[in-house]
């Protein structure tokens, strides 16, 4: 098999939807419930933190399997497309007819996991704060986004990796930029926070 076909399998496995399938279990089709979206946020709120944390991680391993396949093939540009490969097929899943689906943080996390490390213990911890502090989700993502965006030219990293902090935060901040819309009108739902 030409090693090239590597990057069909890494879309693939990002168009894994683990929150549609947990739904499925529990009888609920996330797709037309809460967000409508088949990522992490919504498996919480839908299903509980069990599928919540499920979802979670198999989105991020997704992320990380697919730079981790791009790096043993390519090496860091390998990783990053690779990565990015994942995100875009989570985002705008290709079995639900390519309509925005995910917001791909959480396979963002999987990818710097594997390639960035200690710029993704920087980003995850300001994550945190955020979503502890304030409870939004959505803030929490865009800023540990712009973490990286900015940590990848702190760090001597690969130009590969500063060009995904580019891009990631930049597919992070148009996939929120409605939540941000509702941050400001004060309108978003926080973490937790029932209907």
């Amino acid at each position: 098999m030409p090693r090239y076909l590597i990057f069909i399998l890494m879309y693939l496995l990002g168009a894994i939807p683990f929150a549609y399938f947990a739904g499925r279990f529990k009888g609920i089709d996330v797709r037309y419930h809460g967000s409508g979206n088949i990522g992490t946020t919504n498996a919480f709120r839908l299903l509980g933190a069990k599928w919540g944390i499920f979802v979670l991680l198999g989105d991020a391993l997704k992320g990380a399997l697919s730079a981790t396949l791009g790096y043993w093939a390519y090496g860091p540009w390998g990783g990053i497309v690779g990565g990015l490969l994942a995100m875009a097929a989570h985002s705008w899943n290709p079995f639900f007819g390519f309509r925005p689906s995910g917001k791909g943080v959480a396979a963002g996390f999987g990818i710097i996991i594997v390639l960035m490390p200690k710029i993704m213990v920087i980003a995850i911890t300001l994550f945190l704060l955020v979503v502890v502090t304030t409870r939004y989700v959505s803030m929490g993502s865009v800023v540990g986004a712009l973490t990286v965006a900015i940590m990848v030219f702190v760090f001597p990293e690969p130009t590969a990796y500063k060009f995904f902090g580019l891009v990631g935060a930049a597919i992070v901040l148009v996939l929120h930029r409605a939540n941000l819309q509702r941050v400001l009108q004060g309108t978003e739902r926080r973490f937790g926070e029932k209907k």
